[in-house]
């Protein structure tokens, strides 16, 4: 018997197929178990469980007697007696934090008695609140409009592709065919590396370095705005398009490059009308990672944007996006609130569109690319 042709495997390999097949397995189980617990804490307010809680809540604070409610105090060290010597006029101005809402009278003493069920309610549906244009989740009349975080997600991640898709694509096409093995020895570990620059360094650096810049050009009324987010954000954008792309470029066969060039193309002829096209579909699918990149990141956004919900496609004014939302508000809400519930529904509407990106690139455009490769 040759020992050469045996087919049987050895115990290692068992170990080693089977532990490939339980952490994959893992895995898949781990991204379910997420999205599960996700979904399950934004369920509520479908239900309405969570919704008839908010109402029966805040009729029963509109109903509350003047004794209930007892300032707070935010600096206890000062002496009470200054209160007392503040005019009249200065005692009564109060900062607005809700413009848009009607600022009413206060009530007489008798209607204070009033049960929660008697208060009038003005509560509007899930579909109506989502759908408004004020985000305002902290205030006597929260309002929960998604429009403006939608606004700011689309056009901070629309400037991180403009900026980042190009220059990833261009330093691809520049290392896979232009440059010698010495610089592409240097250039690809430099690119790659900036995928592992952490976010809030980036995001700092936007904040004082490229906001500041950004304003002396142009001249913006804002010193952070969408545009400086999507700057930062196609930083981090970057490193991916161009690992994903160059891998591409490397894997189509040399043979078209040589027949083009015997043809008479130049280099860039070669690599511009024949090998990019020929790696359309790794190409594609490196922008549409980085566009779930730029749609999920959070510190950047956070940081550069000026982190303000506001109804504007201008991408020199402040824009708020989903995730940045979910990181600032999240460690303050309310346990089992409507506001609670609605940004897991935002976290909800994260994974969704991350995992769908992902499922299309892994699916459909690379299998194309392969098929294409091997002539099918």
């Amino acid at each position: 018997m040759n020992r050469f042709s045996a087919t049987s495997k050895r115990f290692g390999e068992h170990i080693a197929e089977w532990s490939i097949r339980i952490v994959a397995s893992l895995s898949i189980l781990v991204i379910f178990l997420i999205f599960v617990f996700v979904f399950r804490e934004a369920a509520g307010l479908f239900s309405g469980a969570q919704r008839s809680q908010a109402a029966a809540e805040a009729a029963a604070s509109a109903s509350a007697t003047p004794a209930d409610h007892e300032q707070d105090v935010y600096n206890p060290d000062e002496e009470t007696d200054s209160a007392a010597t503040t005019s009249p006029s200065n005692a009564n101005d109060q900062d607005v934090y809700n413009p848009d809402a009607t600022i009413e009278e206060p009530a007489p003493a008798a209607a204070s008695t009033a049960t929660p069920e008697e208060a009038p309610q003005a509560s509007k549906s899930l579909w109506e609140q989502l759908t408004g244009s004020i985000w305002q989740p902290v205030s006597e009349d929260p309002k929960f409009g998604l429009i403006p975080l939608f606004i700011g997600t689309t056009k901070t991640t629309i400037v991180a592709i403009v900026i980042g898709a190009p220059l990833g694509i261009l330093a691809a096409l520049y290392t896979a065919f232009f440059a010698s093995p010495r610089v592409r020895n240097i250039v690809k570990p430099t690119i790659e590396l900036l995928a592992g620059f952490p976010s809030v360094v980036i995001g700092f650096f936007c904040l004082t370095i490229v906001a500041t810049f950004l304003q002396d050009v142009l001249g913006t009324a804002f010193r952070l705005n969408a545009l400086v987010g999507g700057f930062g954000l196609s930083l981090a954008v970057i490193p991916l398009v161009y690992s994903i792309a160059e891998e591409s470029l490397t894997a189509v066969p040399r043979s078209l490059r040589e027949a083009s060039l015997a043809l008479g193309s130049t280099e860039w002829q070669t690599a511009y009308r024949v090998m990019l096209p020929a790696a359309a579909p790794g190409v594609f699918a490196a922008v549409l990672l980085g566009v779930g990149r730029a749609f999920g990141e959070t510190m950047i956004a956070l940081m550069a944007t000026g982190n303000a919900a506001m109804k504007t496609w201008s991408v020199f004014e402040p824009a708020r996006t989903f995730a940045a939302t979910i990181g600032s508000e999240m460690g303050e809400v309310v346990w089992g609130s409507e506001h609670y519930g609605i940004l897991f529904l935002l976290g909800s509407m994260l994974f969704l569109f991350s995992f769908g990106l992902n499922a299309v690139t892994e699916l459909y455009v690379k299998s194309r690319l392969i098929k294409k490769f091997q002539g099918k």
